[in-house]
C-alpha cells in the first residue's frame, strides 16, 4: 500500500466531502421529485470507499455493490455529472437514463453496479473474480454488500465456491447497524458478522469502517492476498449511515441521540481534524476545497437539469439486438 501522505489526506477530505454533498443534493432534488423511485444515500459510510480506493489498483481492479451505489463509481473515475444525470433519468446518464438510482454501471471504469436485489451482486462478484482467474488476469474484485444480505443463500454459496476455487475476490460487508430498519441482533444469534467467514476457513475480520486509514490498511492486505493467489477475504466494515435506509424511511427504529453520537466520529470531520492538527492546509486552503466541492455539485446538477430525457425509441434499443424486432406484434 502506498504511504498515507499529506496529499492523501487532502484528497480524502475533498473526495469524501464531495460524495457527502453530492448525496445531499440528491436528497434535495428528490423532494422536488426530480429524482424518482427509491434513493439510498451513503452519508456516513464514506471512509469505507476512501480507504478501499487507496488500496486498489484502479487500472485493473473491479468493484460491484448493492443499491447504495452513487458515489462508488465516482471514486472509480466515472464522470459525476453522468451519475447525477442517470438519477434524473436523462439520456446523458451512465445508462442513458434506463438504470436510475439503483443501477449505476460503467464497464469502462470497471464498476459493475448497482444491484437492486438484496444479495444478488454477491455471486456476480465471485463470477467476475472467476473470469479473472480463468483468463489469468492480474485483477481483484471488491464485492460489497449490506448486513442484511449476509442472510441470503447466495452469500453462502458464493463464499463456498470462492474459497473452494481460491478466487481473487474481497467480500466486504458494510455493516451500518440496520438491514433497512432491522438491527443485526434481531436477525442472528451472534452480531459479529465477520465470523461467518470462519465456517469456510476464509481469512476474515472486523474493521473500523469510520476510519479510512484502518480501511486502507486492511483492504490492502486482502487485495494483496487475492492478487498473489492467496484466495478470498471477508471483511466486516463497522460503519453507520446518517440518513435513513432510503428517502422513504421514517427511522422509527433508532433514536436521534444515537445518530448524533455517531456523528461525533464522522469520517470527514476526523480527516479534517488531522489536516488541521498536522497543518497540512491553512484555513484559507480548506475554504478553497469547500468551494471547489460546492461548485462541482452545482455543475453536476446543472448538467442533469439541462440534459434531455431519452427518446421513446430508446425503450427498444436495449431489448433486442435484431433491429426489426421480430417478437413485437405492434411496431413503432
Amino acid at each position: 500500500m502506498e504511504k498515507i501522505t499529506k496529499e492523501v489526506y487532502l484528497k480524502w477530505y475533498e473526495d469524501m466531502l464531495f460524495w457527502r454533498k453530492f448525496e445531499d443534493k440528491l436528497a434535495a432534488v428528490y423532494i422536488q421529485q426530480k429524482v424518482r423511485g427509491f434513493l439510498h444515500l451513503y452519508n456516513g459510510q464514506e471512509a469505507v470507499l476512501a480507504g478501499a480506493l487507496h488500496a486498489m489498483d484502479l487500472t485493473k481492479d473491479r468493484m460491484i455493490t448493492a443499491y447504495r451505489n452513487h458515489v462508488q463509481p465516482i471514486g472509480m473515475g466515472v464522470d459525476p455529472r453522468k451519475v447525477m444525470a442517470e438519477l434524473f433519468g436523462k439520456v446523458t446518464g451512465t445508462s442513458k437514463g434506463n438504470g436510475g438510482s439503483m443501477h449505476i454501471f460503467s464497464k469502462e471504469h470497471r464498476f459493475y453496479g448497482g444491484h437492486g436485489i438484496v444479495g444478488g451482486q454477491i455471486p456476480l462478484g465471485a463470477g467476475l473474480a472467476f473470469a479473472d482467474k480463468y483468463f489469468k488476469r492480474d485483477s481483484v474484485t471488491l464485492c460489497y454488500m449490506g448486513d442484511g444480505a449476509v442472510r441470503q443463500g447466495s452469500f453462502h454459496e458464493a463464499m463456498n465456491l470462492a474459497m473452494l476455487w481460491q478466487l481473487p475476490v474481497v467480500f466486504i460487508c458494510e455493516n451500518n447497524g440496520y438491514a433497512m430498519g432491522t438491527s443485526v441482533a434481531r436477525t442472528s444469534k451472534f452480531t459479529e458478522i465477520w465470523k461467518l467467514g470462519l465456517g469456510y476457513e476464509m481469512p476474515c475480520g472486523p474493521v473500523d469502517g469510520m476510519d479510512p486509514v484502518t480501511v486502507a490498511e486492511e483492504m490492502s492486505k486482502a487485495i494483496d492476498r487475492a492478487r498473489s493467489g492467496g484466495g478470498p477475504t471477508f471483511l466486516e466494515m463497522k460503519t453507520y449511515r446518517y440518513r435513513g435506509h432510503s428517502m422513504s424511511d421514517a427511522q422509527h427504529y433508532r433514536t436521534k441521540e444515537e445518530v448524533e453520537e455517531y456523528k461525533k466520529i464522522d469520517p470527514i470531520s476526523k480527516v479534517l481534524d488531522i489536516i488541521r492538527d498536522k497543518k497540512y492546509a491553512t484555513e484559507e486552503e480548506i475554504k478553497k476545497i469547500d468551494k471547489r466541492v460546492k461548485d462541482r455539485v452545482k455543475e453536476c446538477e446543472e448538467f442533469a437539469e439541462s440534459s434531455d430525457f431519452p427518446p421513446i425509441e430508446q425503450l427498444y434499443d436495449s431489448v433486442y439486438e435484431q433491429k426489426d424486432y421480430p417478437f413485437l406484434q405492434h411496431k413503432l
